[in-house]
């Protein structure tokens, strides 16, 4: 395993990090979760991603129990708020639901402090002002190491950046943009703005749902066990700016098959390095339903992509990989 900084903050992470809204919401069974957590620590992954809305509280709970009697140096926990928990109303990013919302992770997780805090969406409905010094307040507490956010805009970024250097708050360290070979919208605008600001990019999704390790198969239906094949998680690959499971772009992923093993590679390392390759990302946030997944990827780690590879991956998907 190889570590980045993560943007202007206190977390030097992983190149892969682990990601447990798939592994533990995804319904793959308690123990299984237990044994891919276990897996991706002693494959050095040192960042654990989570949400307090992941499987209402669950993935929480879960992630504290697998990383209990771990030493506490050894790993880092990224949870994030903003979307309701469960059956609850409350939501977004006022400095009350901060706290409150903080205060239960720390319980679920069983720990004292949360190395980065995430604004999992941009609260509209609440000044930008008020979240900031929120986030601010619980880093000064001790409860909080870093702070950052998902899916933010360039303005957003810009704004917030300009708030806090203004009134003296803690600086945002990362962003969490969905980023891939097929969803490539950071490019053109989050990336730079993140630059601007020495903040660092958690990449997720970086195996576009799973289409990207070439499971699916054009005019077949998804195999038993896939996230395609479960109701419960195939939604966001329904809801894609593309169809991730249209004939159209399977086809144009199948011809990443010859690429990667003219590599020497399998489909997810290609495409984790095709992620990694970028300075302004600090870690590409994986997930697994099996162990020896976590053993495959770790293997993009290093991997660098020569330019005529780089090449025949745009002349591959270049129509079907969304840009901006």
């Amino acid at each position: 395993m190889q570590y980045r900084q993560l943007g202007q903050g206190p977390l030097k992470v992983s190149e892969l990090s682990f990601g447990t809204w798939l592994t533990v919401a995804g319904g793959i069974g308690h123990e299984q979760a237990i044994r891919c957590i276990h897996a991706a620590l002693d494959h050095g992954i040192t960042l654990f991603d989570t949400a307090n809305q992941y499987g209402a509280g669950e993935a929480e709970r879960v992630l504290g129990e697998a990383l209990r009697g771990h030493p506490r140096h050894s790993y880092m926990i990224a949870t994030k708020l903003y979307f309701p928990v469960g059956d609850e109303p409350d939501h977004g990013l006022s400095a009350p639901q901060i706290e409150k919302q903080l205060d239960r992770s720390l319980q679920r997780l069983g720990v004292d402090v949360i190395d980065l805090y995430q604004c999992h969406r941009y609260d509209k409905e609440t000044p930008l002002e008020e979240t900031l010094a929120a986030l601010d307040r619980a880093v000064k507490s001790g409860k909080v190491r870093a702070i950052g956010f998902s899916e933010w805009t360039a303005d957003q970024i810009d704004a917030a950046a300009a708030i806090a250097g203004n009134h003296n708050l803690i600086s945002l360290s990362s962003s969490q943009p969905q980023y891939s070979m097929l969803w490539r919208k950071p490019e053109s605008a989050v990336f730079a703005a993140c630059a601007r600001h020495s903040i660092g990019n958690l990449a997720f999704s970086p195996l576009a749902h799973g289409v990207l390790t070439g499971k699916y198969k054009p005019g077949q239906p998804p195999p038993p066990g896939s996230r395609a094949a479960s109701e419960q998680m195939n939604v966001f690959m329904e809801s894609a700016g593309r169809h991730y499971r249209s004939d159209f772009l399977l086809e144009a992923v199948e011809q990443l098959r010859p690429i990667a093993a003219d590599l020497g590679l399998t489909m997810p390392q290609m495409a984790l390095a095709w992620v990694l390759r970028r300075h302004e990302v600090a870690s590409a946030i994986i997930g697994a339903s099996r162990p020896e997944q976590i053993a495959d990827n770790v293997r993009a780690i290093g991997v660098t992509l020569p330019p005529e590879a780089l090449e025949r991956i745009d002349d591959a998907i270049g129509e079907v990989a969304v840009q901006a």
